[in-house]
């Protein structure tokens, strides 16, 4: 497993997405299970030191701030991992950028390519593993509403292995 730095929502863009994942459930497409939180990944590695958390503090003042979740994206060739955009504007580039920087001395052996500046597709995952004849299906679950006008909470540092998150006191 991986651990994570990641972008945590308010309460109404949670729920929103949170109903997403039940109907996909309901539609029999895996979706994250009910104990999943909804986030957008800024970076990866696969081992984050919690070192990590002091020098991210000081990211507190550029909360809270605006976000747009938008269209429905499809990751990957053989399974299809679903997913909604999350819009990236300046603020949530110069953000990610930032968590990049300021984590790169505590991510072992480093960050994953994928989340690297200029390489980074903001988003929050749907569903992993959709099957092609549900495709069709879990977009129309997933496009719905069209778009999320959201808040940008927080940040959490994920442990993958042991499932656990430290979510940043960013008062």
């Amino acid at each position: 497993m991986v651990h994570s730095v990641e972008l945590l929502f308010d309460l109404d863009t949670e729920a929103l997405i949170r109903r997403a994942w039940d109907e996909l459930r309901d539609n029999g497409i895996a979706a994250p299970p009910p104990s999943a939180r909804p986030h957008a990944t800024l970076t990866v590695a696969d081992q984050i030191d919690d070192a990590v958390l002091p020098a991210l503090a000081g990211l507190a003042g550029r909360f809270p701030f605006r976000v747009h979740v938008g269209a429905a994206l499809v990751f990957g060739r053989k399974a299809a991992i679903l997913t909604r955009l999350v819009v990236p504007s300046i603020e949530l580039l110069d953000l990610h950028a930032e968590v990049c920087r300021l984590s790169a001395p505590y991510l072992r052996p480093g960050p994953m390519p994928h989340t690297e500046p200029g390489d980074w597709t903001p988003h929050v995952t749907l569903a992993r593993h959709v099957p092609a004849d549900r495709l069709a299906r879990a977009l129309g679950v997933a496009g719905r509403p069209a778009e999320i006008s959201a808040t940008a909470s927080g940040l959490r540092l994920w442990n993958g292995n042991e499932r656990t998150e430290i979510q940043l006191d960013l008062s």
